[in-house]
């Protein structure tokens, strides 16, 4: 055994599945084995290996995909939650872990029901880990029709043959991955393409430049491609990124695995804080009590803390169920209820966002002095969701919210809303 689950990936992907054990009750034992590692870890930076193969042989890799698929079959919410979990003992990880599940989502919104099929049952099947190379601001990778003396890649099949050049940045969870999500515009112009492609595919490498402040371990460098060869089947062309309502929910998905890592780093923050105040931190000289656990001044702060993780935690509960509620009505799904469901995810991001910030600020008021001691590097709460915060804006999200409330208008589907 090894962290609690056997060593063979597959094998034990299966046996959790063919249980249907309780994915809270693995989440829960697969972040406390990160969160013995986690401040070490965020020290050294890099690649998390071992912590990305515990997830593999967790079988939480395939919750989202349905029972019939040899997956899970659980709801976005719960599939947020458990990465709310994760985030509590590593946010990088619960990073990777949550685009994971972004980018299967991508396959069945913007693939043909026969892609989306095969590929969600492959990744049952085979464990498959997913990567992100779509970053559509870098604009950098162009991709154009082959030469007929091309070879193309063998486990292609048949059918037209594209080649893809050039850079992208910000991929997180593309070293170590098993397949990537690609996008590119076409060299002779038109919209952008997304494809499903092997990591191991030749003229792919992997750049090892990821060197922030914080999320250390997302691996959210750059990845070069060089005459990488892509099959007409791999590109998801039906309806495409954006093409149609169902298809616009990717953005809602995304910025609500965004929304679920700030409040779970908040979270873990504030568990992190208490554990550190009731068995280190001493009350001020003239405070007139003898422990720090009965401070006034300490425990309005942490009635502050807890009003700021209520109110986060609500919006985002709210969000994820209007998010099943979209996903479950398929193609049927209006605009209208597309842009109340952007809204609720805006108003999540928006409030994780500012409870994130100042929560892992605020967490050292109610530790105390010694708590900014290296060893410990408590600090990279704050430099984790401070990182992560940054990814987009979070005024253009009260702007939308704001256009809805004085005018009655819904966002614009973009890949950010």
């Amino acid at each position: 055994m090894t962290n609690g689950f056997a060593t063979t990936d597959r094998d034990d992907a299966r046996a959790a599945l063919a249980d249907r054990g309780d994915p809270f009750s693995i989440a829960r034992t697969v972040a406390e084995t990160l969160a013995t590692s986690a401040a070490a870890r965020d020290q050294l930076g890099g690649t998390p290996k071992a912590e990305r193969d515990l997830l593999r042989r967790s079988g939480l890799l395939h919750l989202v995909i349905p029972k019939e698929l040899g997956g899970w079959g659980a709801s976005w919410a719960d599939t947020m939650r458990i990465v709310r979990i994760l985030a509590r003992a590593d946010s990088a990880v619960a990073h990777v872990f949550g685009f994971h599940h972004l980018l299967l989502a991508t396959v069945r919104l913007f693939g043909r029901k026969e892609q989306w099929v095969e590929l969600w049952a492959a990744t049952a099947e085979s464990n498959w880990f997913w990567g992100n190379a779509l970053n559509p601001l870098d604009t950098r990778t162009t991709i154009a029709a082959c030469h007929h003396d091309r070879e193309a890649p063998k486990e292609s099949g048949t059918g037209g043959t594209w080649v893809v050049n050039g850079t992208k940045s910000f991929c997180s969870g593309a070293r170590d991955s098993d397949r990537l999500i690609v996008s590119a515009l076409p060299a002779a112009g038109g919209r952008l393409v997304v494809a499903a492609i092997p990591t191991s595919r030749d003229g792919i490498h992997l750049r090892d430049d990821w060197d922030n402040m914080g999320q250390r371990q997302t691996d959210s460098g750059s990845v070069d491609f060089i005459d990488v060869a892509v099959a007409e089947h791999e590109i998801l062309d039906t309806p495409g990124p954006l093409g149609s309502t169902f298809a616009s929910l990717r953005p809602c998905i995304a910025q609500l695995v965004l929304a679920n890592v700030y409040l779970g780093i908040a979270e873990g923050a504030v568990a992190e804080a208490r554990r550190y105040t009731r068995a280190h931190s001493r009350p001020w000289s003239g405070s007139g009590v003898s422990q720090s656990t009965e401070d006034p001044f300490i425990l309005l702060r942490y009635g502050k803390l807890g009003v700021e993780l209520q109110g986060a935690e609500l919006l985002t509960e709210r969000a994820a169920t209007l998010l099943d509620e979209a996903w479950n009505q398929g193609d049927n799904l209006t605009a209208r209820a597309r842009g109340e469901c952007s809204l609720a995810i805006a108003a999540a991001k928006v409030s994780t966002s500012e409870a994130g910030l100042e929560i892992t600020t605020r967490m050292f008021d109610v530790m105390g002095a010694r708590a900014t001691g290296g060893a410990a590097r408590l600090d990279r709460f704050w430099r984790n969701v401070r990182t992560h915060t940054l990814h987009d804006p979070v005024d253009y999200k009260l702007r939308d919210i704001g256009n809805f409330l004085l005018n009655d208008q819904l966002p614009v589907p973009s890949f950010y809303s």
